[in-house]
């Protein structure tokens, strides 16, 4: 197996386990923030420890987005594993619609209108949310891997800012900071989840671009 195929299939993989072990917890908790968290943060540990050698561990389209912005990797390394992420979310939120035998629950992303608003200016506060998060979240990983001495605890160090990110905005938008994410569970909820899923991608996006250009003041 060539290194394109080996990276494709550690991202699909790592970002399967990331989306499944997610949100099934979020489902199967009720939405309970800690372990909603907790799921996330330790999937995230895990795969990193498991595939991050081959890919790098990313799972996540805002991250590989921060990482072309700083020439990490290529237009053709950013599309595989963009790809890679999308195919591995949807296939694990397919797997919890089996399991379930619904589609109505998947953890998906929506923003709290109770919170923000209905409108769309309260759209807008939730991609806003979801561009800070993703900023801080991304300019962690960014962070921790640009150093020799750090990089052994990235894993650790990216699982726990991705746990820290969740407890602040769960409540606001359930928290993507993800597109892949947050693209499996809407494809098959549907309804609010899949007409906001512009904010879950948009806003991801924009964070993790965002955190590679200040990243530059810092090389």
């Amino acid at each position: 197996m060539n290194i394109k195929s080996k990276t494709f299939f550690a991202e699909l993989f790592g970002t399967f386990v990331l989306v499944l072990m997610g949100t099934g917890a979020a489902v199967l908790s009720g939405g309970n923030i800690l372990v909603t968290a907790f799921a996330f943060g330790i999937s995230v540990i895990t795969m990193a420890f498991a595939v991050g050698h081959i890919s790098g561990g990313h799972f996540n389209p805002a991250v590989s987005f921060g990482m072309f912005l700083r020439k990490k990797i290529d237009a053709n390394q950013f599309g595989i594993y963009v790809l890679a992420q999308f195919v591995g979310a949807t296939i694990a939120s397919a797997f919890l619609v089996f399991i379930f035998n619904s589609s109505a629950m998947l953890g998906q992303n929506v923003v709290n209108a109770t919170l923000v608003g209905s409108n769309f200016s309260g759209l807008l506060k939730g991609l806003l949310v979801e561009v800070v998060l993703t900023f801080i979240f991304v300019s962690g990983i960014i962070g921790v891997t640009r150093n020799e001495k750090t990089q052994p605890y990235a894993g650790f160090v990216i699982g726990f800012m991705l746990m820290g990110v969740i407890f602040l905005g769960f409540t606001i938008t359930g928290v993507s900071v993800n597109p892949a994410r947050s693209f499996g569970p809407a494809l098959f909820a549907g309804g609010d989840a899949l007409s906001q899923l512009w904010i879950f991608i948009v806003g991801p996006l924009l964070g993790g671009g965002l955190a590679a250009l200040v990243a530059k003041v810092f090389d």
